[in-house]
């Protein structure tokens, strides 16, 4: 198989962004399914791998999952509830990307911002009416609040460019 599409997602946001890079690859030969730990090493030539952001890296399986492909094209997508900063961004993909082996083409990182549960709303409103860091919580909850309407047609669109760039990049895109 040339390009295998593979995802982890806790609140469905990876997974709709994990659909849009499907979708976007040229007709060919591909595949999407979420990444477990029964996920074989060898199922393509290039790779989309997704993850949902905790602290500013992804889950030990997609690190485990990157760091065991050898001699394939690499390309990381995610989703994080924190800030539509380009500066916690190119943290994040730096901290994921060098688990990537260096005998691996390796071909860019999407990021985009995605909803977070109500619970963490929640927890911000607390700090809000504790007085606790009124600041900070308010920037939270304005922050959660903007992260509900993503991803969004706006993301969609820079996941098609995404995918043309990568395409590009492997000589693929037609």
């Amino acid at each position: 198989m040339q390009y295998e599409v593979l995802f982890v997602s806790q609140t469905g946001n990876t997974e709709k962004v994990a659909t849009a890079i499907y979708d976007a690859i040229p007709d060919g030969d591909k595949e999407i399914q979420r990444l477990n730990d029964h996920t074989p090493l060898d199922l393509a030539e290039t790779y989309f791998i997704g993850f949902w952001t905790n602290r500013g890296t992804c889950s030990f399986e997609v690190l485990d999952y990157i760091s065991d492909l050898h001699g394939k094209n690499i390309a990381l997508f995610g989703t994080c509830g924190m800030g539509n900063d380009p500066a916690y961004f190119e943290r994040i993909e730096k901290q994921v990307s060098a688990f990537i082996p260096e005998d691996n083409l390796y071909l860019g990182t999407f990021l985009c911002q995605g909803k977070m549960p109500i619970c963490v709303r929640n927890k911000y409103q607390e700090l809000l009416e504790h007085g606790d860091n009124d600041a900070l919580a308010r920037r939270m909850l304005h922050n959660f609040d903007t992260a509900l309407l993503h991803p969004n047609e706006e993301d969609y669109q820079r996941v098609r460019k995404f995918v043309e760039e990568v395409m590009l990049k492997i000589g693929s895109y037609q």
